[in-house]
């Protein structure tokens, strides 16, 4: 569902709060059972009974104590979203497109990814037995590409033939008009349900705090979709009395793909903001060239008093690195950029060192694992011998 007028804004979702709060409180879910994105289906646009779930979200909120040792951070937390179905936070999105797809009738949902989104929406689909077109970039991951065939997707990579324009969502909005598909992609000017799944992920982190707010919570920020999901979560919680106000959200985006980073901090605004030419990172999901809910994650940031930062490929990758090495998490690059924008920031002094903060991870380092092994060199291959072993060691 996109907007009648053709202008490619986001459709905003709006909701009795008077009447959640007869239904919703904080007792009503101290008391409910199961977690995940529908323990709170009050929230959502659409009725339980379209409901596809692969027990979607309830993902931990882990306490890094190693990684806040060696940041000198008292108190940091890590919002593990590679617990997820198929190992990233789009999941969430996807749970809510599909169930919006199935309660309209629709047969045929195509969407443009980077991977993560289209994988997720493949599962959904597999599960609601609706086909599923996935347009993805020619740099995919090898992991992505693997689960979107397995989840019996017709795949194809769009390579890029204009400057700033992203082919695949140039070639499902065609495939849309002309086609009839239905447009399911994680961001909103094309999907205005997506939205909705994320903010669950505010909703838990509350809840796993015991209803404290964090000082800041970092967010790996391509099209801005999450940071917008997580604003609305908040909006939601504000409205309804379960919380008195919100985090410091900060964008985070890789150097080489900074649009949002660049207008927050140069002070324009999102009407100002002109697609990346060339978006490169090693993060490879945060490319969108254009950021389609940028304005909702702005908002986000201008509001809660938080802030946006960029960081470089090496920055990233020791984010990777650590998150295995301190935490046990194996994350890709894309998941890891959270991190990569915390130290950078307490390096700066805008985060304090006593400050508690929350970092998402958002996808698993199984998406692409080519891009972990080549930090490392190949194992050697030793015969079953002690002393070989010995002497390797």
């Amino acid at each position: 569902m996109t907007c009648e007028s053709g202008d490619l804004g986001r459709l905003d979702i709006f909701y009795d709060y008077e009447a959640v709060k007869e239904r919703l409180s904080k007792s009503v879910l101290e008391e409910r059972r199961g977690g995940g994105v529908w323990r709170y289906w009050e929230l959502l646009p659409v009725d339980l009974r379209y409901r596809v779930g692969l027990e979607e979200g309830g993902t931990p909120l882990l306490r890094a104590g190693r990684l806040a040792g060696e940041l000198g951070i008292r108190d940091l937390y890590l919002k593990d979203e590679t617990r997820n179905p198929t190992a990233s936070f789009k999941d969430r999105a996807m749970a809510i497109g599909v169930a919006k797809a199935v309660e309209l009738g629709e047969e045929t949902l195509v969407t443009a990814s980077s991977g993560n989104a289209a994988a997720a929406l493949s599962a959904y689909s597999a599960k609601a037995g609706l086909e599923t077109v996935a347009l993805v970039p020619p740099e995919a991951g090898a992991g992505k590409i693997a689960q979107l065939l397995l989840y019996g997707a017709r795949v194809f990579r769009v390579r890029g033939v204009e400057e700033g324009v992203d082919p695949t969502v140039k070639l499902m909005l065609e495939a849309h008009r002309e086609l009839g598909w239905y447009p399911c992609p994680s961001f909103g000017p094309f999907n205005p349900y997506q939205v909705e799944g994320p903010k669950t992920i505010f909703y838990e982190v509350v809840e796993q705090l015991g209803w404290r707010l964090p000082s800041f919570l970092l967010v790996p920020t391509g099209s801005g979709c999450l940071m917008t999901g997580l604003w609305k979560g908040c909006r939601d919680f504000v409205e309804l009395g379960l919380v008195d106000g919100c985090p410091g959200f900060v964008v985070v985006q890789p150097e080489g793909n900074q649009p949002l980073v660049k207008a927050i901090r140069e002070g324009r605004s999102f009407k100002e903001i002109k697609p990346t030419p060339h978006p490169s990172s090693v993060a490879s999901g945060l490319l969108d060239p254009y950021p389609w809910d940028g304005d909702g994650a702005m908002e986000a940031v201008a509001k809660s008093g938080g802030t946006a930062v960029a960081v470089s490929d090496e920055e990233i990758m020791w984010a990777v690195e650590a998150l295995a090495r301190l935490e046990g998490i194996f994350a890709e690059p894309s998941g890891a950029a959270g991190l990569a924008g915390l130290r950078k920031l307490l390096q700066e002094g805008f985060i304090d060192r006593g400050d508690t903060v929350v970092v998402l991870v958002t996808g698993s380092g199984l998406k692409e694992p080519e891009k972990i092994t080549r930090l490392y060199p190949e194992p050697p291959t030793i015969p079953p011998e002690i002393d070989v072993l010995r002497r390797l060691v």
